[in-house]
Protein backbone atom coordinates (compact mmCIF):
# COMPACT_ATOMS: atom_id res chain seq x y z
CA UNK A 1 0.00 0.00 0.00
CA UNK A 2 1.73 3.58 -0.91
CA UNK A 3 1.81 6.53 1.43
CA UNK A 4 -1.71 7.90 -0.46
CA UNK A 5 -3.39 5.11 0.09
CA UNK A 6 -2.74 4.58 3.78
CA UNK A 7 -3.26 8.09 4.46
CA UNK A 8 -6.63 7.90 2.61
CA UNK A 9 -7.68 4.72 4.89
CA UNK A 10 -6.11 5.70 7.84
CA UNK A 11 -8.57 9.19 7.65
CA UNK A 12 -11.59 7.42 6.25
CA UNK A 13 -11.73 4.61 8.74
CA UNK A 14 -11.17 7.00 12.08
CA UNK A 15 -13.99 9.72 10.01
CA UNK A 16 -10.93 11.97 10.70
CA UNK A 17 -8.41 12.68 13.53
CA UNK A 18 -9.92 14.24 16.53
CA UNK A 19 -12.83 13.66 19.03
CA UNK A 20 -14.09 15.17 21.76
CA UNK A 21 -13.23 13.86 25.50
CA UNK A 22 -14.73 14.99 28.84
CA UNK A 23 -13.08 15.53 32.17
CA UNK A 24 -16.12 15.24 34.52
CA UNK A 25 -17.68 12.40 35.73
CA UNK A 26 -21.08 11.83 34.69
CA UNK A 27 -22.11 8.49 36.26
CA UNK A 28 -24.93 8.96 38.56
CA UNK A 29 -27.25 11.82 39.75
CA UNK A 30 -24.61 13.90 41.93
CA UNK A 31 -22.29 13.87 39.03
CA UNK A 32 -25.00 15.27 36.94
CA UNK A 33 -25.66 18.28 39.64
CA UNK A 34 -22.20 19.58 39.31
CA UNK A 35 -21.97 19.56 35.83
CA UNK A 36 -24.72 20.70 34.44
CA UNK A 37 -27.96 21.80 36.45
CA UNK A 38 -28.33 23.38 39.18
CA UNK A 39 -24.68 23.38 39.68
CA UNK A 40 -22.72 24.97 36.53
CA UNK A 41 -24.95 28.62 37.57
CA UNK A 42 -22.46 29.05 40.12
CA UNK A 43 -19.12 29.38 37.68
CA UNK A 44 -21.39 31.27 35.46
CA UNK A 45 -22.31 33.77 37.81
CA UNK A 46 -18.35 33.78 38.86
CA UNK A 47 -17.61 34.79 35.11
CA UNK A 48 -20.45 36.95 34.77
CA UNK A 49 -19.08 39.00 37.11
CA UNK A 50 -15.51 39.00 35.90
CA UNK A 51 -15.07 37.32 32.48
CA UNK A 52 -11.08 36.91 33.08
CA UNK A 53 -12.36 34.10 35.48
CA UNK A 54 -13.54 32.48 32.59
CA UNK A 55 -9.88 31.19 32.42
CA UNK A 56 -10.24 29.85 35.98
CA UNK A 57 -13.61 27.83 35.22
CA UNK A 58 -13.62 26.49 32.02
CA UNK A 59 -11.87 25.04 28.86
CA UNK A 60 -10.93 28.55 27.53
CA UNK A 61 -7.28 28.83 29.05
CA UNK A 62 -6.21 25.96 27.56
CA UNK A 63 -7.95 25.91 24.17
CA UNK A 64 -7.30 27.96 20.41
CA UNK A 65 -9.33 27.70 17.52
CA UNK A 66 -7.65 27.03 14.45
CA UNK A 67 -8.92 28.70 11.41
CA UNK A 68 -8.66 28.52 8.01
CA UNK A 69 -10.56 29.42 4.86
CA UNK A 70 -8.53 27.24 2.77
CA UNK A 71 -6.67 29.39 -0.03
CA UNK A 72 -3.10 28.73 0.86
CA UNK A 73 -3.26 24.86 1.77
CA UNK A 74 0.12 23.09 2.29
CA UNK A 75 1.41 23.15 -1.73
CA UNK A 76 -1.71 22.83 -2.76
CA UNK A 77 -3.31 26.25 -2.77
CA UNK A 78 -6.80 27.37 -3.19
CA UNK A 79 -8.89 24.29 -2.03
CA UNK A 80 -11.41 25.50 -0.11
CA UNK A 81 -12.24 25.51 3.89
CA UNK A 82 -13.43 21.56 3.44
CA UNK A 83 -10.50 20.82 1.43
CA UNK A 84 -8.40 22.24 4.33
CA UNK A 85 -9.83 20.73 7.01
CA UNK A 86 -7.93 18.03 7.53
CA UNK A 87 -4.56 19.83 8.26
CA UNK A 88 -6.39 22.05 10.70
CA UNK A 89 -7.34 18.71 12.25
CA UNK A 90 -3.62 17.57 12.14
CA UNK A 91 -2.88 20.69 13.44
CA UNK A 92 -4.93 20.18 16.71
CA UNK A 93 -3.66 16.53 16.83
CA UNK A 94 -0.38 18.21 16.81
CA UNK A 95 -0.84 20.83 19.11
CA UNK A 96 -2.46 18.70 21.65
CA UNK A 97 0.73 16.18 21.21
CA UNK A 98 3.54 18.45 21.76
CA UNK A 99 2.17 21.07 23.57
CA UNK A 100 -1.31 19.82 25.71
CA UNK A 101 -3.14 22.46 23.84
CA UNK A 102 -7.04 21.67 23.01
CA UNK A 103 -7.45 23.18 19.70
CA UNK A 104 -10.76 23.47 17.46
CA UNK A 105 -10.55 23.66 13.46
CA UNK A 106 -13.12 25.82 11.94
CA UNK A 107 -13.53 26.24 8.65
CA UNK A 108 -14.81 29.79 7.28
CA UNK A 109 -16.64 29.75 3.75
CA UNK A 110 -15.49 33.23 2.63
CA UNK A 111 -12.64 34.79 0.77
CA UNK A 112 -14.16 38.67 1.86
CA UNK A 113 -11.31 39.40 4.53
CA UNK A 114 -13.40 41.61 6.60
CA UNK A 115 -16.01 38.76 6.81
CA UNK A 116 -13.32 36.49 8.26
CA UNK A 117 -12.15 39.08 10.76
CA UNK A 118 -16.16 39.80 12.01
CA UNK A 119 -16.48 36.32 12.21
CA UNK A 120 -13.57 35.09 14.29
CA UNK A 121 -14.35 38.36 16.70
CA UNK A 122 -17.61 36.42 17.41
CA UNK A 123 -16.74 33.45 18.27
CA UNK A 124 -13.22 34.56 20.12
CA UNK A 125 -15.09 34.15 23.25
CA UNK A 126 -14.73 30.77 23.76
CA UNK A 127 -11.22 30.53 23.27
CA UNK A 128 -7.73 31.65 24.79
CA UNK A 129 -5.94 32.12 21.24
CA UNK A 130 -6.46 32.20 17.48
CA UNK A 131 -4.36 29.97 15.09
CA UNK A 132 -4.34 31.43 11.90
CA UNK A 133 -4.13 28.57 8.79
CA UNK A 134 -3.75 28.49 5.13
CA UNK A 135 -4.77 31.86 4.69
CA UNK A 136 -3.34 33.34 1.31
CA UNK A 137 -1.63 36.62 1.69
CA UNK A 138 -1.76 39.56 1.24
CA UNK A 139 -5.30 39.03 3.11
CA UNK A 140 -3.72 36.99 5.74
CA UNK A 141 -1.94 39.94 6.91
CA UNK A 142 -5.15 42.15 7.00
CA UNK A 143 -6.57 39.76 8.72
CA UNK A 144 -3.91 38.99 11.26
CA UNK A 145 -3.55 43.08 11.48
CA UNK A 146 -7.42 43.67 12.54
CA UNK A 147 -7.86 40.63 14.99
CA UNK A 148 -4.65 41.98 17.06
CA UNK A 149 -6.50 45.49 17.03
CA UNK A 150 -9.48 44.31 18.51
CA UNK A 151 -9.03 40.96 20.33
CA UNK A 152 -7.43 40.45 23.86
CA UNK A 153 -6.33 37.29 23.04
CA UNK A 154 -3.17 36.00 21.05
CA UNK A 155 -3.58 35.89 17.22
CA UNK A 156 -0.80 34.07 15.54
CA UNK A 157 -1.06 32.90 11.90
CA UNK A 158 1.88 29.66 11.66
CA UNK A 159 2.23 30.21 8.20
CA UNK A 160 4.04 33.74 8.65
CA UNK A 161 5.88 33.46 12.56
CA UNK A 162 5.95 29.70 13.03
CA UNK A 163 8.19 29.07 9.67
CA UNK A 164 9.95 32.39 10.37
CA UNK A 165 10.93 30.92 14.36
CA UNK A 166 11.82 27.73 12.70
CA UNK A 167 14.70 29.37 10.06
CA UNK A 168 16.07 31.71 12.56
CA UNK A 169 16.83 28.94 15.16
CA UNK A 170 18.02 27.09 12.01
CA UNK A 171 20.57 29.90 11.05
CA UNK A 172 21.48 30.36 14.59
CA UNK A 173 23.04 26.93 14.43
CA UNK A 174 24.25 26.97 10.91
CA UNK A 175 25.73 30.59 11.53
CA UNK A 176 28.09 28.76 14.13
CA UNK A 177 29.23 26.06 11.88
CA UNK A 178 29.98 28.81 8.88
CA UNK A 179 31.81 31.26 11.03
CA UNK A 180 29.40 33.98 10.02
CA UNK A 181 27.42 36.77 11.73
CA UNK A 182 23.49 37.34 11.15
CA UNK A 183 24.47 41.26 10.87
CA UNK A 184 27.32 40.16 7.76
CA UNK A 185 25.57 37.71 5.79
CA UNK A 186 24.09 38.50 2.35
CA UNK A 187 20.67 36.73 2.40
CA UNK A 188 17.72 36.31 -0.49
CA UNK A 189 14.66 34.85 0.47
CA UNK A 190 12.99 33.71 -2.67
CA UNK A 191 8.75 33.82 -2.20
CA UNK A 192 7.47 36.83 -0.72
CA UNK A 193 4.25 35.31 0.43
CA UNK A 194 3.20 35.04 3.96
CA UNK A 195 6.16 33.30 4.95
CA UNK A 196 9.05 34.80 3.13
CA UNK A 197 7.55 38.28 4.34
CA UNK A 198 7.58 36.93 7.81
CA UNK A 199 11.19 35.31 7.49
CA UNK A 200 12.33 38.84 6.71
CA UNK A 201 10.46 40.69 9.37
CA UNK A 202 11.79 38.05 11.98
CA UNK A 203 15.25 38.28 10.51
CA UNK A 204 15.77 41.91 10.63
CA UNK A 205 14.59 41.76 14.07
CA UNK A 206 17.43 39.33 15.09
CA UNK A 207 19.80 41.76 13.57
CA UNK A 208 20.31 40.81 9.58
CA UNK A 209 21.07 43.84 7.71
CA UNK A 210 21.60 42.81 4.26
CA UNK A 211 18.41 40.40 2.60
CA UNK A 212 16.92 40.79 -0.67
CA UNK A 213 13.04 39.08 -1.17
CA UNK A 214 12.37 37.89 -5.02
CA UNK A 215 9.05 37.36 -6.32
CA UNK A 216 8.25 35.64 -9.61
CA UNK A 217 9.40 38.59 -11.11
CA UNK A 218 12.46 38.67 -9.48
CA UNK A 219 13.91 41.39 -7.05
CA UNK A 220 11.37 43.31 -4.89
CA UNK A 221 12.98 46.58 -3.87
CA UNK A 222 10.99 50.32 -3.64
CA UNK A 223 11.67 50.84 -7.60
CA UNK A 224 9.16 48.09 -8.26
CA UNK A 225 6.34 48.58 -9.89
CA UNK A 226 2.95 47.28 -9.19
CA UNK A 227 3.26 46.04 -5.31
CA UNK A 228 0.66 45.03 -2.92
CA UNK A 229 0.70 46.53 0.32
CA UNK A 230 2.43 44.11 2.38
CA UNK A 231 5.52 43.94 -0.33
CA UNK A 232 5.36 47.87 -0.08
CA UNK A 233 6.20 47.93 3.40
CA UNK A 234 8.82 45.26 3.21
CA UNK A 235 10.22 46.77 0.70
CA UNK A 236 11.06 49.71 2.37
CA UNK A 237 13.31 47.69 4.41
CA UNK A 238 14.89 45.08 2.52
CA UNK A 239 17.23 45.19 -0.51
CA UNK A 240 18.49 48.82 0.42
CA UNK A 241 21.48 48.40 -2.52
CA UNK A 242 18.19 48.06 -4.71
CA UNK A 243 19.65 45.54 -6.99
CA UNK A 244 17.57 44.40 -9.61
CA UNK A 245 17.11 41.19 -11.75
CA UNK A 246 15.17 37.75 -11.48
CA UNK A 247 17.02 35.38 -8.52
CA UNK A 248 19.59 33.74 -10.84
CA UNK A 249 21.06 37.37 -10.81
CA UNK A 250 20.32 37.92 -7.15
CA UNK A 251 21.76 34.84 -5.98
CA UNK A 252 25.23 35.97 -6.86
CA UNK A 253 27.06 36.68 -3.78
CA UNK A 254 24.79 35.62 -1.47
CA UNK A 255 25.50 33.48 1.76
CA UNK A 256 21.93 32.73 2.48
CA UNK A 257 19.25 31.41 0.50
CA UNK A 258 15.90 30.88 2.06
CA UNK A 259 13.40 29.45 -0.48
CA UNK A 260 9.48 29.50 0.28
CA UNK A 261 8.56 29.62 -3.26
CA UNK A 262 8.33 26.44 -5.28
CA UNK A 263 10.17 23.26 -6.54
CA UNK A 264 13.13 23.41 -8.69
CA UNK A 265 14.04 27.47 -9.20
CA UNK A 266 17.00 27.05 -7.45
CA UNK A 267 20.45 24.80 -9.91
CA UNK A 268 23.58 23.81 -8.90
CA UNK A 269 24.66 26.04 -11.11
CA UNK A 270 22.88 28.91 -9.64
CA UNK A 271 24.44 27.83 -6.04
CA UNK A 272 28.07 27.86 -7.64
CA UNK A 273 27.41 31.60 -8.01
CA UNK A 274 27.59 32.10 -4.02
CA UNK A 275 29.92 32.59 -1.57
CA UNK A 276 31.83 30.29 -0.17
CA UNK A 277 30.34 27.90 2.77
CA UNK A 278 26.92 28.99 1.97
CA UNK A 279 23.70 28.33 3.28
CA UNK A 280 20.50 26.33 1.63
CA UNK A 281 17.54 26.31 3.17
CA UNK A 282 15.02 24.91 0.28
CA UNK A 283 11.51 24.68 2.18
CA UNK A 284 9.06 24.31 -0.48
CA UNK A 285 6.97 21.54 -0.04
CA UNK A 286 6.79 18.62 -0.74
CA UNK A 287 9.31 19.28 -3.65
CA UNK A 288 11.96 21.83 -2.35
CA UNK A 289 13.56 24.65 -4.51
CA UNK A 290 16.64 22.45 -5.03
CA UNK A 291 17.08 18.22 -3.84
CA UNK A 292 19.87 18.58 -0.74
CA UNK A 293 22.28 16.77 -2.78
CA UNK A 294 22.63 19.04 -5.98
CA UNK A 295 22.99 21.93 -3.85
CA UNK A 296 25.90 20.13 -2.08
CA UNK A 297 27.29 19.59 -5.60
CA UNK A 298 27.26 23.14 -6.29
CA UNK A 299 29.48 23.96 -2.88
CA UNK A 300 26.98 24.70 -0.61
CA UNK A 301 28.15 23.55 2.97
CA UNK A 302 24.76 23.11 4.86
CA UNK A 303 21.19 22.60 3.45
CA UNK A 304 17.69 22.22 5.25
CA UNK A 305 14.65 21.23 3.70
CA UNK A 306 10.68 20.85 5.10
CA UNK A 307 11.01 17.03 4.75
CA UNK A 308 11.67 15.03 6.89
CA UNK A 309 13.60 12.38 4.61
CA UNK A 310 16.47 14.83 4.73
CA UNK A 311 18.83 16.02 7.62
CA UNK A 312 18.18 19.47 9.16
CA UNK A 313 13.80 19.44 8.69
CA UNK A 314 12.93 22.90 9.59
CA UNK A 315 9.37 22.39 10.79
CA UNK A 316 6.99 24.59 12.40
CA UNK A 317 6.41 22.08 14.52
CA UNK A 318 8.96 22.63 16.66
CA UNK A 319 7.24 26.09 17.20
CA UNK A 320 3.43 26.41 17.40
CA UNK A 321 2.80 24.15 20.13
CA UNK A 322 5.37 25.58 22.21
CA UNK A 323 4.09 29.05 21.26
CA UNK A 324 0.75 28.65 22.34
CA UNK A 325 1.61 26.33 25.80
CA UNK A 326 3.42 29.55 26.98
CA UNK A 327 1.39 32.39 25.79
CA UNK A 328 -1.61 30.39 27.31
CA UNK A 329 -0.07 30.23 30.26
CA UNK A 330 1.20 33.91 30.51
CA UNK A 331 -2.47 34.85 29.48
CA UNK A 332 -0.84 36.70 27.02
CA UNK A 333 -2.77 39.75 24.41
CA UNK A 334 0.11 39.68 21.57
CA UNK A 335 2.81 37.04 20.89
CA UNK A 336 5.48 39.41 20.39
CA UNK A 337 8.71 39.68 18.33
CA UNK A 338 10.56 39.20 21.59
CA UNK A 339 9.20 36.19 22.19
CA UNK A 340 9.80 35.15 18.52
CA UNK A 341 13.35 35.93 18.95
CA UNK A 342 13.66 34.43 22.35
CA UNK A 343 11.98 31.03 21.24
CA UNK A 344 14.27 30.51 17.95
CA UNK A 345 17.13 30.90 20.60
CA UNK A 346 15.54 28.65 22.73
CA UNK A 347 15.32 25.62 20.02
CA UNK A 348 18.55 26.49 18.67
CA UNK A 349 20.07 26.18 22.28
CA UNK A 350 19.11 22.96 22.05
CA UNK A 351 21.77 21.51 20.04
CA UNK A 352 24.68 21.51 21.91
CA UNK A 353 28.10 22.46 20.45
CA UNK A 354 29.55 18.63 20.79
CA UNK A 355 26.14 17.41 18.51
CA UNK A 356 26.32 20.40 16.33
CA UNK A 357 27.36 19.79 12.21
CA UNK A 358 26.32 20.19 9.01
CA UNK A 359 23.08 17.29 9.15
CA UNK A 360 21.92 18.48 12.40
CA UNK A 361 21.17 22.25 13.60
CA UNK A 362 17.65 21.46 14.39
CA UNK A 363 16.16 19.23 17.04
CA UNK A 364 14.08 16.34 15.41
CA UNK A 365 10.92 17.44 14.72
CA UNK A 366 9.95 13.94 17.25
CA UNK A 367 11.74 15.84 20.09
CA UNK A 368 9.27 17.06 22.67
CA UNK A 369 12.14 19.48 24.15
CA UNK A 370 11.25 22.20 22.04
CA UNK A 371 7.62 22.59 22.86
CA UNK A 372 9.20 23.13 26.51
CA UNK A 373 11.62 25.61 25.76
CA UNK A 374 9.45 27.80 23.62
CA UNK A 375 6.64 27.92 26.20
CA UNK A 376 9.33 28.77 28.81
CA UNK A 377 10.72 31.30 26.36
CA UNK A 378 7.68 32.91 25.92
CA UNK A 379 6.76 32.75 29.31
CA UNK A 380 10.07 34.59 30.60
CA UNK A 381 9.86 37.14 27.96
CA UNK A 382 5.98 38.11 28.91
CA UNK A 383 6.77 38.46 32.48
CA UNK A 384 10.33 40.43 31.67
CA UNK A 385 7.98 42.70 29.77
CA UNK A 386 5.42 43.31 31.94
CA UNK A 387 2.69 41.91 29.59
CA UNK A 388 2.15 38.38 31.47
CA UNK A 389 -1.57 38.58 32.49
CA UNK A 390 -1.27 36.12 35.75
Amino acid sequence: MSIKEEALQAHRVRHGKLEIATKMPLNNKHDLELAYTPGVAEPCKEIAKDKEKAYEYTIKGSTVAIVTNGTAVLGLGNIGPEGGLPVIEGKALLLKKFGNVNAFPICIDSLDPDEIVRTIQVIAPGFGGIHLEDIKAPECFYIEDKLKETLNIPVYHDDQHGTAVAVLAGLHNAMKIVDKSLDSMRIVINGAGASGIAIAKLLLAAGARHMVLCDINGAISENTGSMNEAHQRIAKVTNRDFETGTLEDIIKGKDVFIGVSVEGVLTKKMVQTMNPDCIIFALANPVPEIMPEEAIKGGARIVATGRSDYPNQINNLLVFPGIFRGALDARVRNITDEMKLAAAQGIADLVNDEELNENYIVPDAFDKRPSIAVSEAVIRIARKTGVSRI
